[in-house]
Parts: structure tokens; C-alpha cells; sequence
């Protein structure tokens, strides 16, 4: 017997109860049906002038440490380094664009946003050379672990902010993520739980077109990756991430947004990878060199020189002053890269437990047998010489 065909059941006509209804208006949530930019528009006007400058500065800084690392991994001094060239801008925003109490939460991609915000270069590439922990103090300098999972650094933002809320203190958590960790369920459940608990943390996408081999249109039929943000019931924007200048203003705009308790922001920044995914990877096998030319056109560094010249505010000299800045970076880095580090094997047993359990303490005493060993052995052969 079907509904239909129950005693009383023409008469039936349930009214949906209101908790169907949209808790929050879609109109203002959605993104702009384009990129949004500031160089090379009027807009270019407002933007202070000396925050140009320091954009540029640090958009030739960043070049110059991709191109560092990148050679680091061919010399055998890095395990491997996905390099950010193309990406600049969205990199060097996220670490202006934040308060010394705030927190960064970066991917595995994002070394350079690390460095900017004020970490130690050598210590940023510190994971990716295979040595111990992550290289630096996650609270210290309020960067979490750079993180090499996709997505998972996402919840741990929200959590973070939520904490940060309850709590009463006045910081915001950005968070950053490719277009490949959009594709995992951690990347739903952060965006969930921080519009539900208007958590003050800020969803910065770099959409540069490729999760490693994959392009965007087989991982999502969505208009933009912006627009998943209605979904969720926060603002989505949507930015060239190759304007510096347009990734700076608005996530400074989310950031606010976020410290006066109105929640999320979804952000993505429309970008390239001019490089391959990592040093491991053949990107000539997934794409074309005209597509990568076309987007060398629109390359961030070029795009804020040339608005600077334009207007005046920046000459051969002070081109030449950026660049001398950076390569004075890049050679120290590389001298520092290229000693060799001093290891303490017995670190691999710290920080692992609060309280060591029988196994690490079977395994340290068997590591520490080793190691006497071997030096006493040393000792008998100096002796013997």
C-alpha cells in the first residue's frame, strides 16, 4: 500500500518546516563573474604607493629563491622542491596581508609565503632536505608545519581560529591550499565547520591550473572554485593571482572581515605554474609550451615592474637594487645549503611522545649501542695508527 493509497492520504498536503529555508541570502555570497585586478586599472590608484614598491621587492626576492631551491635539488642539496615561480604573487600576499599575532597555515608549496613572513630561508627548506621535524618552531613564528598531505592543514586553521575565538584573542587564520585540495573531503569539512561556527580563518585557492597531471575541468564542473563558497554559506571572491596588488586588497578585506566576527572567506587566485609540479615531474607530458608562454605574458613579477615604471615610481636603478637584494639572498642561501648539517641521530626519538613508550625506549637504547660502538671503534683505530 502506497501513501497515496492510505485512508486520508488526498487531504495530506505537509508543509516543509521553516529549518528548509536558506539560513543566509546566495546573492551577495557569490563571486564576481571575473578575476578581480587592480594593475593596470583605475583602481592601481588607490594602492599605496610605497606597498607597490615592497610587492616588487619582495615579488624579485621570491623569484630568486625558487630559483635557488630548484637548483639546490639538482645538486643533490635538496630531496626535492616544488617550486612556487608563477605564483609569486599569491605567496608574498598571504605573508604581508597577516598581523605578527596571526597565523599562517601553508601547503607543501608554499615555502615562499613562509619565508616572507619572516622564517629563516634555510630553515623553511628544512623538511624538504630530509632532515629532522619540521625546521622550525610552528609557535614561534606562528607558521604551522609546512603541510605535504593535501588539505589536511585546513581543519587544523579552523580549529586554530575557532580556539582563538572562544578564547577571545584577536587572530585570524589564513590557510592556504592548491586546486588539487579542493578535490579532498578535508577541504569540505574545514569549509563547514568554519562558516557554521563563523570561525576567523581565510581559504586563500591557488588555482594554477594542474593538481600535479590533473587539470581543473576533470576535478570539478563548478563555475569557478569560488563558487563552492555559497555552498558552505560564506563569501567566495575571485582573483587574478598574478596581481599582487589585487591578492593583497582582498584578502586584506577577508582578513578584516574575519577579525571582526563575521566569519570565512573563500578566496581563489587564478594563477600559473611555470614550472613543473616538482623537480620529480615531467610536466611536458600534460601540457603544451604554448599554454606556459602565453601565461609568461602575465607573469607577476613583469605585470607590477611594469605599473611601476609607468607611473614613475620605479627606474633602471631601483630594478637593479631589487635584484641585487635578492641575489645577495640566494648566495647566502646557498652557502648555508651547501655545509653540511650537523646531525644528532638521537633526536629521532624526541618530540615524538610526551612520555617515550616501551618501543622507542627499546630502540633508542639499541641506536645509542650502535653509536657508542662505532665510536669506540674509531678510538681503537687512531690508537692504532
Amino acid at each position: 500500500m502506497t501513501v497515496q493509497e492510505l485512508p486520508g492520504a488526498a487531504a495530506y498536503r505537509p508543509t516543509p518546516p521553516p529549518a528548509w529555508k536558506p539560513i543566509t541570502d546566495p546573492a551577495p555570497l557569490l563571486p564576481d563573474p571575473e578575476p578581480y585586478r587592480v594593475l593596470g586599472t583605475d583602481a592601481v590608484a588607490d594602492v599605496d604607493p610605497e606597498l607597490l614598491l615592497r610587492l616588487h621587492a619582495e615579488l624579485v626576492r621570491g623569484r630568486r629563491y625558487n630559483t635557488q631551491a630548484t637548483a639546490l635539488t639538482k645538486q643533490g642539496r635538496l630531496a626535492v622542491y616544488p617550486s612556487s615561480t608563477g605564483q609569486e604573487a599569491c605567496e608574498i600576499a598571504a605573508a604581508l596581508v597577516l598581523e605578527e599575532r596571526d597565523w599562517l597555515f601553508p601547503s607543501y608549496r608554499d615555502t615562499l609565503a613562509a619565508v616572507a613572513r619572516g622564517l629563516d630561508p634555510v630553515e623553511a627548506l628544512t623538511l624538504l632536505r630530509g632532515d629532522r621535524h619540521t625546521g622550525y618552531d610552528p609557535h614561534e613564528h606562528r607558521i604551522a608545519p609546512l603541510c605535504t598531505p593535501l588539505a589536511t592543514q585546513l581543519p587544523h586553521a579552523v580549529g586554530l581560529a575557532h580556539a582563538a575565538r572562544i578564547k577571545g584573542d584577536d587572530v585570524v587564520a589564513l590557510a592556504m591550499v592548491g586546486d588539487g585540495g579542493t578535490s579532498e573531503g578535508d577541504f569540505h569539512e574545514a569549509l563547514n565547520f568554519a562558516a557554521v561556527w563563523k570561525a576567523p580563518v581565510v581559504f586563500l585557492v591557488q588555482n594554477n591550473g594542474f593538481a600535479i597531471s590533473v587539470p581543473l575541468a576533470k576535478q570539478t564542473a563548478a563555475p569557478s572554485l569560488a563558487h563552492k563558497a555559497v555552498g558552505y554559506g560564506m563569501p567566495g571572491r575571485l582573483v587574478d593571482g598574478n596581481d599582487a596588488a589585487a591578492v593583497h586588497q582582498v584578502l586584506g578585506e577577508a582578513v578584516a572581515r574575519a577579525r571582526r566576527g563575521e566569519g570565512p572567506t573563500l578566496i581563489e587566485a587564478v594563477t600559473y605554474r611555470m614550472d613543473a609540479h616538482t623537480n620529480a615531474d615531467d610536466a611536458t607530458r600534460y601540457r603544451v609550451d604554448s599554454e606556459v608562454e602565453a601565461w609568461r605574458a602575465h607573469d607577476p613579477v613583469q605585470l607590477i615592474e611594469r605599473e611601476l615604471t609607468e607611473r614613475g615610481l620605479l627606474d633602471d636603478e631601483g630594478i637593479e637594487r631589487a635584484k641585487e637584494a635578492a641575489e645577495s639572498m640566494a648566495a647566502a642561501l646557498r652557502d648555508r645549503m651547501n655545509a653540511d648539517p650537523e646531525l644528532a641521530p638521537m633526536d629521532l626519538f624526541t618530540h615524538v611522545y610526551a612520555e617515550q613508550t616501551s618501543q622507542l625506549r627499546e630502540q633508542a637504547a639499541a641506536l645509542r649501542a650502535e653509536l657508542d660502538a662505532e665510536q669506540d671503534h674509531e678510538h681503537s683505530a687512531e690508537e692504532g695508527r
